[in-house]
């Protein structure tokens, strides 16, 4: 089935919003808006995306930051790009040392959570090898917005008590002290309508943008943070920092009934979805609302998401290849395992191996797929003074037990859940698209392609659409806005249904797609405070 981009026959919560010249979707309007300034100054799609990510840090710290990791997928010149931003773990930390201190699990606090992070690397690397403005003219919204501030939004506000509310019981004083001197400086969370700023930010992001990203990793800042490590007897060094790039990879990809879908290789999780939707190719999903559809997805969901989590990890430490994991005689034999009743997800043998998600495009061609996180809302708890930098607390993902493919080892890449997407066909561009939010990142990524390929969706209505999500063994969680008779059928094939009260744990997502007349159309999660804008 070819679907057609500017179709819009479904209504939905918001409209679709079209343009030409240029679009930012993401999940913060007044990002979208520094974004979208920045194209009117004649900045392109990647410049776009990196005033849009910057501000983000800012406009969005519950769920991003300054000291998270980003990947990304570029389009240009008529080319796929891939860029992985994720930092590794630090030289001298070990299951050992971790084990040494009293932890029989990956804290999901503290130091010994924080891997290097890669979010200004990647800031820096897109300018350097794509962009037409320096970093000192893209981070000027960012800087401005902390700076002078802005009003706390509803989604916001919960969020950031949220965290508040779990710091405060989980950290010890001084470490939640330094994150609430920058993030709840009145001995509280910020209330929605209040103004919040921080100067912190302003001078961290002035130096990133003044030093091309460079201080971060081998000047002023990154001095500062390795001596608060060194201060609480953390693993994170100088020398950890120094030794870090990006790397640029080789995106990967699924044909999908006739359209390629692409995501960024291992140590992401997009492999999950690639291999998903591998097994659905053989598969006939008549009605999007049926039940029939919605148990094949969450069975073939299960079974990608068994292999990806026992053989994601590194990519220097796989020990499948992500061919045989993607090839058509894997795909056809996880496959036969899906009966009409559910089952626990089992592990193949293939032989032969906190987020914010934007998009951006631009009159010229260009186009941007981009995820950047701190994985758990603020991360690790840990701020360094004076900075406005909350470190990531992605190292958590790590196990401790040595015989896992994932275990925790010193300078190694973990499993990583932010993932970007983007959909061509016939080696033209139609667009990027994202879903956030841990490991609901593949299913979303699913749920949105079957929306958009299979039922002819418009981006809006393929992102309101009720979503589920699979949890563990047969459990699965739907959206209260799913019909009852459809969580009954579900319910009678084997799956365990709950129906949470609140629709957050089901992902925000974004995309923007062009017709061969280069006319963009955008849609945006309505599950958060995100929108479209374009020109």
């Amino acid at each position: 089935m070819k679907f057609d981009p500017l179709y819009n026959p479904y209504p939905s919560s918001r409209q679709v919003v079209y343009a030409s010249n240029g679009m930012v979707a993401t999940s913060q309007p007044l990002a979208a808006q520094v974004g979208l300034d920045v194209l009117k100054r004649g900045g392109n799609a990647i410049d776009a995306a990196v005033a849009t990510a910057a501000a983000l840090t800012v406009l969005e710290p519950t769920s991003n930051g300054i000291g998270g990791d980003a990947f990304a997928l570029i389009w240009t010149n008529g080319k796929l790009y891939g860029l992985n931003s994720s930092g590794f773990s630090p030289a001298k930390i070990s299951i050992e040392a971790v084990k040494a201190r009293g932890h029989e699990k990956m804290p999901v606090v503290g130091w010994e959570s924080i891997t290097v992070p890669g979010v200004p690397a990647a800031w820096a690397e897109l300018t350097k090898k794509f962009g037409k403005m320096p970093m000192v003219e893209t981070l000027k919204g960012a800087i401005d917005y902390a700076d002078k501030g802005y009003p706390i939004s509803p989604i916001l506000s919960t969020l950031w008590q949220n965290a508040f509310n779990y710091f405060k019981r989980s950290m010890k004083d001084e470490m939640f002290n330094n994150w609430a001197k920058v993030f709840a400086h009145e001995g509280r969370a910020p209330r929605v309508g209040e103004i919040w700023r921080s100067p912190d930010h302003v001078k961290t992001l002035q130096e990133i943008a003044e030093t091309n990203g460079e201080s971060f990793y081998r000047g002023k800042i990154a001095e500062l943070i390795a001596q608060a490590s060194a201060k609480d007897n953390g693993f994170l060094t100088a020398d950890d920092l120094a030794s870090f790039v990006p790397d640029w990879v080789e995106p990967i990809k699924v044909n999908y009934r006739g359209y390629d879908v692409w995501e960024i290789p291992p140590n992401g999780q997009g492999l999950v979805a690639l291999m998903a939707l591998n097994i659905l190719n053989g598969l006939e999903l008549i009605d999007r609302d049926s039940p029939a559809t919605l148990h094949k997805q969450i069975e073939a969901i299960k079974l990608a998401f068994a292999d990806g989590q026992h053989y994601i990890t590194d990519p220097r430490k796989m020990k499948v290849a992500v061919e045989d994991l993607l090839s058509e005689a894997y795909a056809a034999e996880r496959r036969k395992l899906i009966t009409d009743y559910a089952r626990k997800p089992e592990i193949g043998e293939p032989y032969g191996g906190g987020t914010v998600y934007l998009a951006t495009a631009d009159g010229e061609g260009n186009m941007v797929s981009f995820i950047q996180s701190n994985y758990r809302g603020f991360g690790s708890g840990v701020v360094i003074p004076g900075t406005g930098i909350a470190l990531q607390n992605r190292g958590e993902t790590f196990s401790l037990d040595p015989t896992e493919v994932n275990c925790l080892e010193p300078r190694k890449r973990t499993y990583h859940t932010i993932i970007p997407g983007f959909l061509t066909r016939d080696n033209e561009p139609v667009g990027p698209f994202g879903v956030m939010g841990g490991f609901m990142q593949p299913q979303g990524h699913v749920q949105v392609i079957c929306n958009t390929i299979d039922f002819n969706l418009n981006p809006q209505a393929a992102l309101d659409a009720p979503r589920w999500q699979w949890i563990k063994d047969k459990a699965v969680e739907i959206e209260n806005t799913m019909s009852p008779t459809i969580s009954s059928a579900l319910a009678r094939k084997g799956h365990v249904i709950s129906i949470p009260v609140s629709r957050n744990s089901f992902g925000h997502g974004q995309i923007i797609w062009r017709d061969k007349s280069g006319v963009l159309v955008g849609g945006s999660e309505s599950r958060t405070d995100g929108t479209v804008v374009g020109y």
